[in-house]
């Protein structure tokens, strides 16, 4: 399916990924200094929201708006053509159906950056409005519950995925991306770590059939903080989240799309089986 692809598909696809990574850049740093000097660590749209008051925060929005939605363009095509080649089985299917849903949530902030660039009203509550919404409908408990798993679950992958090494057979190998690696790994884990909590709110949010439990990073942050030495956990875990921004600024440069690149292509994948096995 890769001839069918789009020629713009690998360049909208970088800018997705760098815009992703300047929203986790903005949301982590400013975490990482509320809690280090003091104040409350803001989740992505409260962050974002601070950049208005920026000289430059309105230009910044709209940067990120249509960069976010170019990742959503990006992960939609992705999964519809298959270009990661996943393949058609179970396994392949659940892949591609969560790079749809991770691409429309992103292009749906991406409207939110783009409404709060244009002074647009961007209130509405969040995740608890639409989790008050869901537990209102018939089975919504079950569906709020069996959504928050789906976002554990997610979460789990990404501590697979850091352990597994997956990523790598989607990074080109270069003497700089190797010495990026770590910090692949700790990206990783930390936003593993977040969405896994995000999940856990949506399930008590579930249990309780009351929204006001679900939240997101916002609300993971003021977890963290509120557990035993929650000061250096929180530091510990908005230093990850900068480091996945780092990992997606890596993705926007060294990333590869397998069915476009062909088998030639080095990637760190090849060069770890080569550490592994020295006569391939």
């Amino acid at each position: 399916m890769s001839e069918k692809a789009p020629y713009w598909v690998v360049p909208v696809m970088r800018t997705g990924y760098g815009a992703r990574g300047a929203v986790y850049l903005v949301v982590g740093t400013l975490a990482l200094m509320a809690a280090i000097f003091g104040g409350e660590a803001e989740g992505t749209t409260g962050a974002l929201e601070q950049l208005k008051s920026q000289a430059w925060g309105v230009i910044a929005l709209w940067g990120i708006g249509l960069g976010l939605l170019c990742f959503m363009v990006w992960r939609v095509i992705d999964a519809k053509m298959d270009l990661e080649t996943y393949g058609t089985g179970l396994k392949g299917v659940v892949a591609r159906g969560g790079q749809a849903v991770t691409g429309v949530i992103h292009g749906a902030l991406g409207l939110w950056a783009i409404a709060a660039a244009l002074g647009i009203g961007t209130g509405g509550g969040g995740s608890k409005s639409w989790t008050a919404k869901l537990l209102a409908m018939q089975y919504g408990q079950w569906i709020v519950g069996l959504a928050g798993a789906t976002v554990v679950g997610a979460g789990i992958y990404y501590f697979y995925k850091a352990y597994s090494e997956k990523y790598k057979s989607h990074l080109h190998r270069t003497s700089v991306m190797e010495r990026l690696d770590p910090v692949a790994k700790v990206g990783l884990v930390a936003h593993g770590v977040a969405v896994a909590l995000i999940g856990g709110f949506l399930i008590y949010a579930a249990m309780t059939a009351s929204p006001e439990q679900a939240g997101g990073l916002g609300r993971a942050f003021d977890t963290i903080r509120g557990m035993a030495f929650g000061r250096i956990l929180l530091i510990l875990l908005t230093a990850g989240l900068i480091a996945f921004a780092l990992f997606c600024f890596i993705e926007a440069v060294y990333r590869i799309v397998p069915a476009r690149a062909g088998p030639d292509v080095k990637t760190l994948a090849k060069r770890a089986e080569r550490k592994a096995d020295p006569r391939t």
